[in-house]
């Protein structure tokens, strides 16, 4: 090998000690080169990454694989504008970020059927044998429900609080069994792909629900909504547990109303009002409920929103009356304070209202108001406190059966729904 040159200790850089003594540099070099994408990454402006080149694109995919929503090894410059928006982008409090972009969607979603190797076209038998043992509970004679569900960040406060409400209430529900994951990875059409072994997840099937529903008895399945999302996503769903549980109920949250669908962004808790808020939720309303008619048309008295939206609205509004006891803001982002509806960005729930997106799962699934559970569902001294719980509980049952697509109404105003009235004084 020709030596190109000479270290400063007079060692051919062509021979294998000079290539030992040049390890270090070379080392420092990476980590330099490592540093730089990530820079030029975090730092790089929307303009910069819509015109990204392929070789930057590629250099960006090593330094963040988890920028690859489709998992397909390329990153793409939406792919790259979704991850920038989440990460980086979210630190720049004056720039706007919206929805992402829709994602890249395959074109199996289009077919009139999903690949043959798909788990949802396996047998019972079969299913327990490629994934194990799902949970199985006997009809609970209480009423209680036996549940599964995915979901991600937005669905897990009320996942989390839910079942402490419920035994509250008197009733043992099982455990609901679930499949999570955080945004994307948690809505209803990555948890599908995933479990069925097809498209981003070729091969690669993890069918934990899918196992359960065909293997045991259960009466209800709860979703959270995600951007793009299209009928389909819950249709399959449908279809397949109705299969082998005739009749089981659907429930899908209809999340909450985030600041980045406004333009300009508020500056202020005065800008970022009740009735922005309201605003908000109405425009969002007549997109997502677009959608969930398409499920209730194919599935009749099947498909049910939990309105946990209108319960953040109700929220807001009780809040500028005073009503809110101990909750100090609208959004951390602007208030600065610690107890505020929202607490960052993308819109995550403040302390405690995990306890109200809870009562709203339990108003609406067991079409009971929470006003009428008897003491303490919160331990003495903990936040909320008893008298904002209370409020937690008169405002979910009021967002609930004010909801057209709750299933739920309360004509006689006992606290108890309607159907459930009929069904007492029919046995």
């Amino acid at each position: 090998m020709k030596p190109i040159g000479r270290l400063p200790n007079g060692k051919k850089t062509g021979s294998l000690d000079a290539m030992k003594a040049s390890l270090p540099r070379l080392l420092l070099l990476w980590f330099l080169l490592m540093f730089l994408v990530s820079w030029s990454f975090g730092q790089a402006n929307p303009k910069q990454i819509a015109q990204a080149t392929p070789r930057e694109l590629a250099q960006w995919l090593k330094r963040f694989p988890e920028a690859d929503a489709d998992k397909n090894g390329t990153l793409t410059v939406s792919e790259a504008q979704a991850y920038w928006q989440r990460t980086r982008g979210t630190k720049n409090k004056s720039a706007r970020v919206g929805a992402p972009p829709p994602p890249k969607v395959h074109e199996g979603w289009d077919a009139e059927r999903f690949p043959e190797h798909a788990m949802c076209y396996k047998s019972a038998e079969e299913l327990a044998k490629i994934y194990g043992k799902t949970p199985a509970y006997p009809k609970p004679e209480d009423g209680s429900l036996r549940i599964v569900g995915t979901g991600h960040s937005f669905m897990a406060p009320g996942y989390k609080t839910m079942p402490v409400i419920v035994q509250a209430a008197g009733f043992k529900q099982p455990p609901a069994f679930t499949h999570t994951g955080g945004g994307a990875t948690g809505s209803a059409r990555y948890k599908w792909e995933q479990e069925n072994g097809i498209f981003q997840f070729d091969g690669k099937a993890t069918p934990k629900l899918l196992t359960a529903i065909a293997n045991g008895e259960w009466d209800a399945m709860m979703w959270g909504p995600y951007f793009h999302d299209r009928p389909a996503y819950y249709l399959c769903w449908i279809d397949y547990a109705l299969k082998y549980n005739p009749d089981m109920r659907f429930y899908l949250s209809d999340a909450w109303v985030q600041i980045d669908l406004l333009d300009p962004l508020p500056r202020s808790e005065k800008e970022f009002s009740a009735a922005v808020i309201r605003k908000l939720d109405t425009e969002k309303n007549a997109h997502f409920h677009e959608k969930v008619e398409v499920l209730r048309k194919a599935h009749p008295g099947k498909v049910f929103i939990l309105p946990t939206s209108e319960a953040m609205v109700l929220a807001a509004e009780h809040l500028e009356r005073g009503e809110l006891p101990g909750i100090e803001g609208m959004h951390k982002l602007f208030g600065k304070k610690d107890r505020s509806l929202w607490r960052d960005r993308l819109g995550h729930l403040g302390p405690g209202f995990e306890w109200l997106e809870g009562y709203v799962f339990y108003a609406t699934m067991y079409k009971r108001s929470p006003m009428l559970i008897e003491g303490d569902v919160i331990r003495a001294g903990k936040f909320p406190s008893r008298e904002l719980d209370q409020v937690f509980r008169k405002i979910a049952w009021q967002a609930v059966i004010n909801h057209p697509m709750s299933g739920v109404t309360d004509k006689d105003g006992d606290g108890i729904g309607d159907d459930v009235d009929e069904e007492r004084k029919s046995r």
